[in-house]
C-alpha cells in the first residue's frame, strides 16, 4: 500500500464525472427504499428483492465497474502510469493500492448505501439488512479484483466489465444454470443467504464453494493485474 498513490488516485476518481455516478446510483437506491417505506411496501419480500436486484445485482456491479477501471485504466490509457512506474515502486505494491481504493470506493458508495437503504425498509428484521452489507461487501472485493485486472489487460475494460455484469451474470444467468453458478453475484447472495432467516433470500451455490470461489477469484484478478502492469514499460518502450 502506497499512501501517496493512494491520495493521488482518490484525488481523480472523486474529482471527476464519476463521481457524480459514483453518487447518482446510490441515491437513486435510498430514495426507492424511502418511497417504499412511505407507501408501506415495506414487507420483508419486497425488501429483499429490492436489496438483492438493486444493491447486489445492480448497483454493486456497476459501481464495481466505474471504481475499478477508473482507479489505474485512465492513466494507462493517456500513458500517466509510466510516470509512477519509473518509481522505485514495486509493480504488486501499484496494484494492490488501487485495488484498496477501489474496495473503498465500493464500500462507500454500495456497502453503505445498501445497509441504509435496508435499515429503511425493514431494519434488522431476519438479520436480512446486514447479511445483504456483508454480501455486497465480499462481492466488491471480488468485482473490483476482477475489474482492476481487466483495466490493466484491455482499453475495453468498461465494455468488456459490462457484457459480464449484464449479459453473463443478469441474462445468461436467468436462463443458464451454469452460467448462473459462474457468476460473483451468486457466491456474495451464496454469503448473504447463509446470515439471513429470510426465506426469500435463496443463493443457487453452496456457501463453501461460494467463499472458495470468491477468495481464489480476487487472487487471481490481484495476481493477472500485476503480471501484466509488469510488461507495460516493455511494452511501451517498443
Amino acid at each position: 500500500m502506497n499512501p501517496t498513490i493512494a491520495m493521488i488516485t482518490f484525488r481523480g476518481m472523486l474529482g471527476r464525472k464519476r463521481a457524480l455516478l459514483l453518487l447518482g446510483l446510490p441515491l437513486i437506491m435510498l430514495v426507492l427504499a424511502m418511497v417504499l417505506r412511505a407507501t408501506g411496501n415495506d414487507d420483508l419480500s419486497t425488501s429483499s428483492h429490492v436489496l438483492q436486484q438493486f444493491g447486489l445485482a445492480t448497483l454493486l456491479p456497476l459501481l464495481a465497474l466505474i471504481a475499478g477501471t477508473g482507479v489505474i485504466g485512465p492513466e494507462i490509457d493517456d500513458g500517466q502510469i509510466m510516470y509512477v512506474l519509473t518509481k522505485p515502486i514495486p509493480r504488486e505494491v501499484i496494484v494492490l493500492t488501487k485495488l484498496v481504493v477501489a474496495i473503498v470506493l465500493v464500500t462507500a458508495f454500495a456497502t453503505v448505501p445498501t445497509l441504509l437503504a435496508g435499515l429503511v425498509l425493514t431494519g434488522t428484521t431476519a438479520q436480512l439488512t446486514p447479511a445483504f452489507a456483508i454480501g455486497v461487501l465480499v462481492g466488491g472485493v471480488a468485482y473490483s479484483a476482477v475489474f482492476v485486472a481487466l483495466a490493466v489487460a484491455s482499453r475495453n475494460a468498461v465494455t468488456i466489465g459490462l457484457l459480464y455484469a449484464l449479459v453473463w451474470e443478469s441474462l445468461l444467468g436467468s436462463f443458464a444454470p451454469g452460467a448462473k453458478s459462474a457468476s460473483i453475484q451468486q457466491w456474495a447472495l451464496s454469503i448473504t443467504d447463509a446470515l439471513t432467516e429470510a426465506s426469500p433470500v435463496q443463493s443457487t451455490v453452496d456457501l463453501p464453494l461460494a467463499i472458495t470461489l470468491l477468495v481464489l477469484v480476487t487472487a487471481v484478478g490481484t495476481l493477472l493485474a500485476t503480471f501484466r502492469l509488469r510488461s507495460l514499460p516493455v511494452a511501451s518502450a517498443d
